[in-house]
């Protein structure tokens, strides 16, 4: 298969005015019959991405966030059932998003489907930027002939994944803060403040109380392990972001997520909302059933919920019910198989699905608010008791100093 390359491109149009732009394309020659085809003259015509003009890319650079997405989308949608042309759609999309990764694989994916290719195909070339969830759901919509209300469904199902991460981030963002501040403040005293009070110490002679012993041999061996310490910190963020996501590491991980005891739950009900609002919005949208159990188990965030996908996709397989399968896994409540089993009695799987999520998205907004309320006066309490404790083991030889001196 002929591998393309990326061009930068600078032509008039039909009208005479100039227009820049990149596009895919074999070589220079193929690139300058594609523009003549569509009306254009071409001007000047380079590789993208060499020399000076090559791009600084971060790891993670090309990952487009869900907020960027959904209001794509929306977008998207409005403009096709404003009665443009899909490529004249993508071509504005591909000009006003400020995000430019986005724009970026916009512009390919025009070039994709100018080529003869349909949407859904275009974007599956680049999963980094659309999701499984919205490429199938994509491909459904062009079947059926809805294409705008699917796109209007991938819409609104970002904005509530983005509502819900937002609330997951105020409900950790306190904690993690006043944690990193106790980590820093009791750091800071064992290396600068508690060696100060050491020497004063010595310089008297006597023997310290047993608490001050104790914070001045933390303080040595601090002082003699913190670069160590520090590096091992650093290579082992380094290591969790890059291997995170790794199987072997998400099946140790994952489970032990949902019973960690003050947030397991919270974790527990953000999986099940993002399984069941997926999973009912595809089958909403047509996409079929097994492939919908295919997707959705890795896009509730969980190993735990995965497996349970790969369970009820084979239970479907057989011809069996949804609902069976989910009474052998924990994380699945008894009202969520009632739920499931009632809507493929009554052939309303989606509305009950979509009645499930949002229960627990109004659980999840609930759960984060009473753990903020707790938390608060919870992290207060453990750093002033840490902070406290050491201030006081620091000044107790100091009520005997006079002792000493005489």
């Amino acid at each position: 298969m002929a591998t393309s390359t990326l061009f930068e491109y600078t032509v008039r149009d039909a009208s005479g005015k100039l227009v820049s732009g990149k596009m895919e394309a074999a070589d220079e020659s193929a690139l300058v019959s594609r523009l003549r085809a569509q009306g254009s003259a071409p001007l000047s015509i380079k590789q993208a991405g060499v020399g000076l003009n090559r791009e600084i890319r971060m790891p993670g650079s090309d990952r487009v966030p869900l907020k960027d997405l959904a209001v794509m989308s929306r977008q998207f949608a409005t403009m096709i059932s404003s009665g443009l042309s899909l490529l004249r759609a993508l071509t504005i999309l591909a000009e006003q998003t400020q995000n430019k990764a986005l724009a970026k694989v916009l512009a390919t994916v025009t070039t994709d489907v100018q080529g003869g290719s349909s949407l859904s195909v275009a974007m599956a070339k680049h999963p980094r930027a659309f999701p499984p969830l919205m490429v199938n759901m994509t491909r459904a919509g062009e079947v059926g002939g809805f294409l705008e209300a699917v796109l209007l469904q991938v819409a609104d199902n970002f904005e509530a994944e983005v509502k819900l991460r937002a609330k997951i981030k105020s409900a950790m963002t306190y904690p993690v803060v006043v944690f990193v501040i106790a980590i820093v403040a009791v750091v800071g005293m064992l290396l600068f403040i508690v060696p100060i009070f050491a020497d004063m110490f010595s310089s008297l002679g006597g023997e310290l109380p047993l608490p001050t012993r104790i914070l001045v041999v933390l303080s040595d061996g601090l002082r003699f392990t913190a670069p160590g310490l520090l590096v091992l910190a650093v290579v082992g963020a380094a290591a969790w972001g890059r291997y995170r996501h790794h199987a072997r590491l998400r099946a140790v991980v994952d489970p032990l997520k949902l019973r960690v005891p003050v947030f397991g739950p919270l974790f527990t009900k953000i999986a099940l909302s993002r399984f069941t609002r997926n999973l009912g919005m595809m089958m909403r949208s047509g996409v079929p059933i097994l492939q919908a159990l295919e997707i959705v188990g890795s896009t509730a965030g969980n190993v735990v919920l995965e497996r349970a996908g790969v369970a009820l996709q084979e239970s479907v397989r057989r011809g069996d019910s949804m609902a069976g399968p989910l009474t052998s896994h924990a994380v699945f409540p008894p009202m969520v198989a009632q739920m499931l089993a009632v809507g493929e009695d009554t052939g309303a799987l989606d509305t009950m699905l979509e009645k499930v999520s949002q229960f627990y998205d109004q659980e999840v907004e609930a759960t984060a608010d009473a753990l903020t309320s707790l938390i608060e006066p919870l992290m207060i309490a453990v750093l002033g008791s840490v902070i406290g404790a050491m201030i006081i083991a620091l000044y107790m030889p100091i009520f005997s100093v006079f002792t000493l001196i005489n």
